[in-house]
């Protein structure tokens, strides 16, 4: 931390943190295939998940202009849409689709956090820069360098959430997208060091939104569009530190009484596990198999297992036993009424039932029309949900980021199912080559569900030589999912 005599006006040198993430981004060449072949599934991914989410009205309403006729014609396009917006509103826009479905990619350690978030913001700058650059006979961006700035955004925001924990003083993770999207954000629009270090000094005296809407009894809504939020904050951010020359701020985290360790952090330092590099492309997680909270994803897996040996004695159960980590138990054991989807996703027994009666667990479950289904609430009544203090090691520690839960049913009649216990998901590193191949058949299916026949095969086809794609200019890569 930077010492400052508080009535002196002399500015001081910007804090390290600042300093190191733009040094980052400028600097930093990635020479990982790795980092660049996971980032292409991301993207994927990503926007798969994006178009998934338009079936759903309460995510469409959000989509358009912040005002009605409030377009920008030439400007970035929103998937699955017609739109065509400034900049700003697209990156809200786009990072709304992407985390509505709480189905894209997710980081776990002393913060959660979905690094494809910065997608919102990275998609929607590339597209209005490339627009704009083919429109004047400029160059535009190239697919290689939206994965570029990804694989830097997820490092900036997993490499915060390894040893810093927000949510422990009440602040919600996205504070780390809109770090992240700042950073990314700045450059792309041609932003040198100086000017990343005052666009990120802005994103963290905007403080932190508060984590409200994510827990009981508040869970809402909010949390599906908090993303996109956040996206379109750093990139004001970044405009006003390229095009408007605003003044930033050295010591914003640092400043004694009035900087963000003070005022929010306990007055504690952040701490860092390891350089920034490729780590967290690498080992980022992929949600492939259910659109769940990402600490409950083997605990589904789990109860799907036991389906069939539950299914016909539903009656006949007296105890559901789900074992998880320290994480989850905090953020997803809930009892009580829950209000509406966002309620149930962040349920961890809701989340276990469905399966248990199902043997499924899709986005449409979350709805009311399942959620009445009387047998789910007499599961969650009978669920038993404990910490297992391994699962809880396992999970910190760096070589494994495990995700472990277990699940046993027993019966009135004193028999019971075996405990199916599950430490990490199709998502994970450990199993990339099981999970690929159903990520990519999530990816087609989602195209199928949303674009027209024509045009899904041809995004199929586009997609499918991952040196083409590279090397597509983005405006031609965004149009192939733009209505």
């Amino acid at each position: 931390m930077s010492i400052h005599d508080t009535r002196s006006a002399k500015r001081p040198e910007p804090d390290q943190p600042l300093v190191d993430v733009a040094d980052y981004v400028i600097d930093y060449v990635i020479d990982s295939t790795e980092a660049y072949d996971t980032a292409r599934y991301m993207l994927l991914d990503s926007l798969g998940t994006a178009l998934m989410a338009m079936r759903f009205p309460e995510c469409v309403k959000h989509l358009g202009p912040v005002v009605p006729g409030a377009t920008l014609p030439g400007g970035a396009r929103v998937p699955g849409t017609s739109h065509e917006l400034d900049p700003v509103q697209a990156a809200f826009a786009i990072g709304t689709q992407i985390r509505w479905l709480d189905f894209n990619d997710t980081w776990l350690a002393a913060e959660w956090g979905h690094p494809s978030d910065n997608l919102g913001a990275i998609l929607a700058v590339a597209d209005y820069l490339s627009r704009k650059a083919a429109r004047e006979g400029g160059q535009p961006m190239t697919v290689r360098d939206v994965l570029t700035y990804a694989i830097k955004a997820h490092e900036i925001q997993g490499c915060y959430a390894l040893r810093n924990s927000f949510n422990r003083v009440g602040q919600d993770h996205v504070i780390l997208v809109r770090l992240a999207s700042t950073a990314v954000a700045t450059a792309m629009l041609g932003g040198d060091k100086e000017q990343i270090v005052t666009a990120l000094s802005h994103s963290w005296i905007d403080n932190g939104a508060l984590r409200t809407y994510r827990h009981a009894p508040n869970t809402g809504p909010r949390k599906s569009w908090a993303a996109g939020d956040a996206c379109r904050r750093a990139v004001i951010h970044a405009i006003n530190a390229v095009h408007r020359g605003v003044v930033g701020y050295p010591s914003a985290l640092s400043a004694p009484t009035w900087g963000y360790y003070d005022v929010a952090f306990g007055g504690k330092a952040f701490e860092f596990e390891r350089p920034f590099g490729s780590y967290v492309m690498e080992n980022v997680l992929f949600k492939i198999s259910f659109p769940a909270e990402f600490h409950a994803q083997t605990a589904v897996e789990c109860a799907v297992q036991l389906h069939e040996q539950v299914a016909d004695r539903l009656e006949q159960i007296g105890k559901v036993v789900i074992e998880t980590q320290e994480a989850g138990r905090r953020i997803i054991d809930k009892t009580g009424p829950l209000a509406n989807y966002a309620d149930r996703d962040h349920c961890i027994q809701y989340m276990v039932a469905v399966p248990l009666i199902f043997g499924r667990l899709t986005a449409e479950d979350y709805g009311d029309a399942v959620a009445a289904d009387p047998r789910i609430d007499t599961l969650r009544e009978k669920a038993v949900v404990t910490e297992n203090p391994q699962f809880t090691r396992d999970y910190f520690d760096p070589d494994k980021r495990y995700i472990g839960n277990a699940v046993q049913v027993f019966f009135k009649d004193g028999s019971s199912t075996a405990r199916v216990s599950v430490d990490y998901p199709i998502g994970h590193r450990k199993r990339r080559a099981e999970g690929i191949p159903l990520l990519l058949k999530k990816f087609e299916a989602a195209m199928h569900g949303h674009l027209p026949a024509h045009k899904a095969r041809v995004v199929l086809e586009q997609v499918a030589d991952p040196a083409a794609l590279d090397s597509m200019p983005v405006q031609r890569f965004m149009e192939l999912f733009t209505l």
